[in-house]
């Protein structure tokens, strides 16, 4: 069993993602509060939670999320953001291009394949006629970093982060 449990600080902001193991034992010590569960038994008697909420407010310093090659392909999910192909070739594109202008940052720098990268060239997008998929942006945290890698994601836990399902 390799479920995942979703932490909550105090204040219903996700911290961490921990095992249902450790999730367990905080239910138990009365560190912390079931907030979701997801149906399964554990021994029959205890209910699995899928999210949990600390009682106690714990601080947890900010850290702006590392612009890096990694985190930009995890960012975008190793797909090109210009034609939606995903391989193992894929590189880094300026969407506005350094030679005019263009920056290293969140907002300018998404996930291309070759075939695309070489199409736009040194041009903006409207002069080699791409449009991007989805709009380049600074992920919230690492934690929602860490959500993109994994599979099988509950629905539950797209609310916390997107408040939707």
């Amino acid at each position: 069993m390799k479920k995942k449990v979703l932490v909550l600080n105090a204040t219903h902001l996700p911290i961490n993602i921990t095992s249902w193991e450790r999730a367990m034992l905080l239910l138990y010590k009365g560190k912390a509060a079931g907030v979701k569960y997801n149906g399964h038994l554990i021994n029959g008697r205890y209910r699995l939670p899928e999210i949990i909420r600390l009682v106690n407010y714990v601080p947890v310093p900010y850290h702006e999320v590392v612009l890096s090659r990694k985190n930009i392909f995890l960012r975008d999910n190793h797909t090109c953001q210009y034609c939606g192909r995903t391989n193992t070739e894929l590189t880094l594109d300026h969407v506005v291009p350094k030679s005019r202008g263009g920056e290293e940052s969140w907002s300018n720098l998404v996930v291309c394949c070759p075939r695309c990268n070489s199409k736009k060239g040194d041009r903006t997008l409207e002069e080699a006629g791409l449009k991007l998929i989805g709009t380049p942006y600074r992920p919230p945290s690492a934690l929602y970093l860490q959500l993109t890698r994994m599979n099988g994601v509950p629905a539950s836990w797209h609310e916390q982060f997107f408040g939707q399902n």
